[in-house]
């Protein structure tokens, strides 16, 4: 009996001698919850790929593994701390970093940066001397050669490579005391700008520097640092190697994962994804009232086929079973046809990059097509169908005297 239910609610859907309004709504109600899922796989997939895009933009801003001071900003006891990662073996390169706010100043012009002062091995653990567009990264033969962000020079308008005219960074001075002239406010370097990088959310007005002129203007002992950053031979063990870290060099110290660094960005790309699967979820709830208006216009238009079946001795739930494939059919129709179009448009998207990420920019909206995100969107779509279709396709005796 089952299967005649599929056969009568297929023919209910394919036939042609039915009418022609009824046929109207019910493919209506398919074509429309065909774009709804089309939609939903779209946008979904556009947010993979600004996730994939995001983790590779940061991807070189946090090392694998970051080392920081729990009893202020400088590291303790940096000997011990060096010495500790030097013997473990899953470590390929480390780097000392200081981070600090700077006062920039050129001629006329001067902004705040962020003032970046690392050691010879940092390119190792983020090289950032492959993203250079114009001049070249410090030697780290003289303690004043600078890289600078791209839209941090292009405000100063400080030459690159060009040693005829310096620009300057003032750090203030700690302390106390009478005050009688600019140098007993601030400690004052002139720096050589070497080349230029482009910048991002987390690298904009950013000033890389070899780690001796940072130490130089903040008055700090010859080894310190900040930070220690780490590059791990095989990131998959980023969570191991941190442990032993923390067991060895102790409570002074807060050991931290890349994943951790960026908590907090991840936290708010998870929410705005969370709100737009909402939101689209809420679109295919929408759609599927022309699922309940055509599984309603269906019981009225069938109204005396149904008598007959029931004269032939279907019973009443056989034929709720009818109207209720008839509406697992249209759902069925509209998911498939929506996946394998969106799956079309978001292909395209990927080979061609038509549709760009804004005016007079080049980059493509980021497209990722993931197996998850059929999962989520057909799951969606068929939970809100078979309610509707099941809710729809309940009718009583008072159907057949009506």
């Amino acid at each position: 009996m089952r299967n005649t239910h599929l056969y009568i609610a297929t023919r209910y859907l394919l036939s042609k001698k039915g009418s022609t309004a009824v046929t109207f709504i019910t493919w209506l109600a398919a074509l429309a919850m065909m774009v709804a899922v089309t939609a939903m796989f779209i946008i979904i997939s556009v947010f993979s790929g600004l996730e994939d895009l995001n983790r590779d933009l940061i991807a070189n801003l946090h090392a694998d593994i970051t080392v920081k001071s729990n009893e202020g900003k400088t590291l303790p006891d940096i000997d011990k701390a060096t010495k500790i990662l030097s013997e473990n073996t899953e470590i390929a390169h480390y780097s000392k970093v200081i981070e600090e706010r700077v006062y920039i100043n050129f001629r006329e012009n001067g902004d705040i940066a962020n003032l970046r002062g690392v050691d010879s091995a940092y390119i190792f653990v983020n090289p950032i001397d492959k993203n250079i567009f114009y001049g070249s990264y410090p030697s780290f033969k003289y303690s004043n050669e600078v890289l600078l962000e791209n839209k941090l020079d292009n405000r100063l308008a400080i030459p690159v490579g060009e040693s005829s005219d310096f620009a300057s960074l003032m750090m203030p001075k700690s302390g106390t005391g009478i005050i009688s002239k600019e140098e007993d406010i601030f400690n004052k370097r002139e720096i050589f700008v070497s080349g230029v990088f482009p910048g991002n959310d987390q690298l904009d007005n950013t000033v890389i520097s070899p780690i001796e002129l940072t130490r130089e203007l903040l008055d700090l002992p010859k080894k310190s640092a900040y930070t220690i950053v780490i590059k791990l031979k095989n990131p998959d063990l980023t969570d191991t190697v941190k442990n032993q870290l923390q067991e060895k060099l102790g409570n002074k110290y807060l050991v931290t994962t890349k994943a951790e660094e960026n908590a907090a960005f991840w936290k708010m790309i998870n929410t705005e994804k969370l709100f737009i699967y909402l939101i689209f979820s809420l679109v295919i709830f929408i759609t599927t009232f022309n699922l309940a208006g055509a599984i309603i216009i269906l019981q009225l238009d069938k109204k005396e086929q149904a008598k007959s079946l029931i004269s032939l001795g279907m019973n009443l739930k056989s034929l709720r079973n009818i109207y209720f494939y008839t509406g697992l059919l249209i759902v069925f129709f509209g998911i498939v046809s929506g996946l394998v179009l969106g799956t079309a448009i978001s292909y395209f998207q990927i080979t061609t990059g038509l549709f760009k990420a804004g005016a007079g920019t080049e980059l493509a909206f980021p497209v990722r097509i993931r197996l998850i995100n059929y999962f989520v969107v057909g799951a969606t779509a068929a939970v809100f169908g078979f309610l509707v279709s099941w809710i729809f396709s309940k009718i009583n005796k008072s159907y057949f005297t009506a």
